[in-house]
């Protein structure tokens, strides 16, 4: 493996995680009609995904528990608003 590609293949994770993002953040608009805590729920799971994964670099389990743990967050905000 050539010292160029690391660099270039790191900027493509962040590249794909951003754009990953985008589309969970429009497919979130779509649901309009859910309650404010199915909301936070979702957004949590989201968030929680793409934190899990870049704190793990891209670990499935780390995806996973980052996602659960942001849909508990998120629910449990959600309760309180």
């Amino acid at each position: 493996m050539n010292k160029t590609s690391t660099p270039v293949r790191g900027t493509l994770r962040r590249l794909a995680g951003i754009a990953l993002s985008g589309c969970l953040a429009l497919s979130l608009c779509a649901c309009a009609s859910l309650s404010r805590r199915e909301t936070s729920t979702f957004v949590g799971t989201a968030v929680g995904g793409v934190i899990g994964a870049a704190a793990t670099g891209g670990s499935t389990v780390g995806t996973v528990g980052g996602a659960v743990a942001g849909g508990v967050i998120g629910n449990e905000l959600g309760k309180r608003r």
